[in-house]
């Protein structure tokens, strides 16, 4: 969750996103820069970044090279989260969900004249948190876009933005970066290349997921997950044990360790355990998402409960009789 009061002066795009900020300048020279830009992606790698610094650019008085100037009126409010042509709509609260009064809300600002400079910016993140009723809401501002507005949607789950709202924008895909800008980058918060290293290979190679990792657990919480995740499914601990591992991380983070786990989990299968028992691997890779979305869509599970079921699925569906698939076990190997 992006928080807007007290930002950098001026809000760049992140290493790996050089080639995709390069395309939205260029249509901003050539004035093409669409009424709506659909932002989509892995999770953990920058999308809501990307579209922070392309509202503040959209809204500077006096952009230099390539960025918002930092020195005008308008960054200075858009640093301080006062700027008055500059909307961004995320759930609320406890609320996973952006709620159809949020973008009722958001659509009578986008009718609004400008009153700050030339254009007003809305920025939905993530778009695919809106529930039916608040898509179809912002269909006819799409459909009739306001002038000198520009809606910007990050989503992580493209086909979570239903249809009838994808069509009607533009789209950019921003793609999984390079792991040695990753790597560049995220040394800048471990302090160690080690660190950094296991870390992203944790995340699937998401940086700001690796970063997340690294701020709530560190990177030894990390490993120490990944390796009590290990043992579950090998038999050499049990969900209990496990559980005093992770039972503290809330649900939404705990389907972001299982799904990264399972995926990097079916990775490593060999071809006998692929053709053995890969279906049930990937319904286990498929429940978890469902999961993930019911969770973002509102839903509270008792924690413990969750957990548990969630573990002794993990163990039932991976465990030796289930796959040959081996996990690195220690940091040496993780950062081979």
């Amino acid at each position: 969750m992006i928080e807007l009061n007290a930002l950098p002066v001026i809000s760049a795009p992140l290493p790996w996103q050089s080639d995709a900020w390069s395309q939205c300048l260029q249509q901003l020279e050539q004035g093409r820069f669409p009424h709506a830009l659909l932002i989509s992606g892995a999770p953990g790698i920058g999308k809501s970044r990307f579209a922070l610094a392309l509202a503040r650019l959209l809204l500077c008085h006096r952009p230099n090279a390539g960025h918002n100037c930092g020195e005008c009126p308008a960054c200075e409010h858009s640093r301080q989260g006062t700027h008055g042509d500059f909307r961004w709509v995320q759930a609320e609260g406890d609320s996973r969900v952006i709620k159809v009064d949020q973008i009722r809300d958001a659509i009578n600002f986008a009718q609004w004249t400008a009153g700050f400079g030339q254009r007003k910016v809305l920025v939905l993140a993530p778009a695919d948190d809106m529930n039916i009723n608040s898509a179809n809401a912002l269909l006819k501002s799409l459909e009739e876009p306001a002038a000198n507005t520009h809606m910007i949607l990050v989503c992580q789950r493209l086909h979570g933005v239903p249809a009838t709202v994808r069509s009607r924008c533009q789209l950019l895909k921003l793609p999984l970066p390079e792991a040695a800008l990753s790597l560049d980058w995220l040394d800048q918060v471990t302090g160690d290349r080690q660190s950094s290293s296991a870390l992203l290979k944790i995340a699937e190679q998401r940086p700001l997921q690796a970063e997340q990792l690294y701020r709530e657990a560190g990177a030894e919480g990390a490993l120490q997950q990944e390796d009590a995740l290990t043992a579950l499914v090998e038999h050499r601990m049990s969900v209990a044990e496990v559980h005093k591992v992770l039972g503290e991380v809330p649900p939404p983070e705990l389907l972001i360790v299982l799904l990264s786990f399972v995926e990097r989990w079916i990775k490593n299968m060999d071809a006998a355990s692929l053709a053995a028992s890969g279906r049930s691997a990937f319904a286990l890779l498929d429940s978890l998402r469902l999961q993930q979305v019911a969770v973002a869509g509102g839903s509270n599970p008792n924690r413990q409960l969750f957990t548990e079921s969630l573990l002794i699925r993990l163990r039932r569906e991976l465990g030796p009789a289930q796959s040959n698939a081996k996990m690195p076990r220690n940091r040496r190997a993780m950062t081979k």
